[in-house]
């Protein structure tokens, strides 16, 4: 589907129209979720296809360079045979022979200087291209590396995400102020009745208990001294 739209109106609209396309799916590139990364991998992968055809066509170009090269050569060392052609056959007294050489050389000089420059000028697109090639490949690089931190952080944003809907679907802070709440009335409830128990004592019963028990108290200890010596005199 995507590709039928890139083929249709062209990348860059292309892109636009899918983005437009999520929109409309409540699926906004913007919030910076799932589609956003889904939208970023797919122009990674584009870029990645980019580079990739960038570098074919950089390989034709070395190719072609190489041939042009290869041709410039061959000419001069062909220059450089038919003039040892030519001062051979001179010597021999061949001077049909010999001239027939040296139309050759001075045909190959007229063309030489041409193929120089083709040479020179498939030189430099080439290093041009190749140099263009490199940085696309460093950013690429780049881009990959920021497409795991994207991930990375997505990951963390669906984490935190989770934990707040955790949180918001145990009520977990609501529960806190009811449990805190809880507690604060059985301990307002516990004083009451302590300070009920507390206004409810008769603090003159209170004084005749407490000296009810000392007189008690008093009776039983003398009760047992007086059995403590009976037994020492029995014995």
């Amino acid at each position: 589907m995507k590709k039928v739209i890139y083929w249709l109106v062209g990348e860059k609209a292309g892109r636009t129209i899918i983005g437009t396309w999520n929109w409309l799916w409540g699926m906004p590139v913007e919030s910076g979720g799932k589609v956003a990364v889904q939208t970023a991998e797919e122009a990674l992968r584009d870029m990645q296809a980019s580079v990739q055809k960038l570098s074919e066509a950089v390989a034709i170009q070395v190719g072609a360079y190489q041939k042009a090269k290869q041709k410039y050569q061959a000419k001069a060392e062909e220059m450089q045979r038919l003039e040892r052609q030519a001062i051979t056959a001179q010597k021999l007294g061949n001077q049909e022979a010999a001239r027939m050489a040296i139309s050759k050389v001075i045909q190959i000089e007229q063309l030489l200087p041409q193929l120089e420059t083709q040479v020179q000028q498939a030189e430099t697109y080439v290093k041009a291209s190749q140099e263009k090639l490199q940085r696309e490949r460093l950013k690429l690089e780049a881009y990959k590396a920021d497409m795991q931190n994207m991930k990375d952080i997505t990951e963390i944003n669906e984490a935190l995400a989770t934990m707040a809907k955790v949180n918001s679907d145990l009520n977990i802070d609501s529960a806190r102020s009811q449990f805190e709440a809880a507690k604060s009335a059985v301990e307002r409830r516990h004083l009451q009745q302590q300070a009920l128990a507390d206004l409810s004592e008769n603090p003159a019963e209170k004084l005749q208990a407490d000296l009810e028990k000392m007189t008690l108290d008093d009776a039983v200890s003398q009760r047992l001294k007086m059995l403590e010596s009976s037994t020492e005199q029995s014995n």
